[in-house]
């Protein structure tokens, strides 16, 4: 299992009349858990579409506990529990400040070729990133 921890800060744009966090946005929130958490083994979607790869999102779920509030670190948690391959499934929570759980969720993307548009094993060196984390 491989988990990573990120924090970001609600800025104003993000919330909405009642000022709570526009639900919405926490669909960027995970991504930014999902980006960061790559980023961290070393792996970048940049380099993953450079060499002819897409991550298009097939699945999310998103559960709300608690709101945000403007200006509020949150610290995203996210949960990589099964190898990669064609499918990679992330699982998040975030919390506020003071622990609280605020929202859960999951996405799965799917690894698919640019040129055929169709599923594919991902690139060698997203394997290896993931495997001393899986036994």
């Amino acid at each position: 299992m491989y988990k990573f921890e990120n924090i970001i800060r609600v800025r104003y744009g993000e919330t909405d009349r009642m000022g709570y966090v526009y639900n919405g946005n926490y669909a960027s929130y995970f991504e930014v858990g999902r980006a960061e958490s790559l980023r961290n083994l070393g792996i970048s979607y940049k380099k993953i579409e450079d060499e002819g790869f897409a991550l298009p999102v097939r699945d999310m779920k998103m559960r709300f506990f608690k709101p945000a509030y403007y200006d509020e670190a949150l610290k995203i948690v996210t949960t990589v529990r099964e190898k990669p391959g064609i499918r990679i499934c992330f699982e998040y929570e975030i919390f506020n400040e003071s622990q609280a759980l605020l929202t859960k969720g999951d996405t799965t993307l799917v690894f698919v070729n640019k040129k055929t548009g169709k599923p594919d094993q991902p690139p060698a060196y997203v394997i290896r990133a993931f495997e001393p984390y899986f036994y």
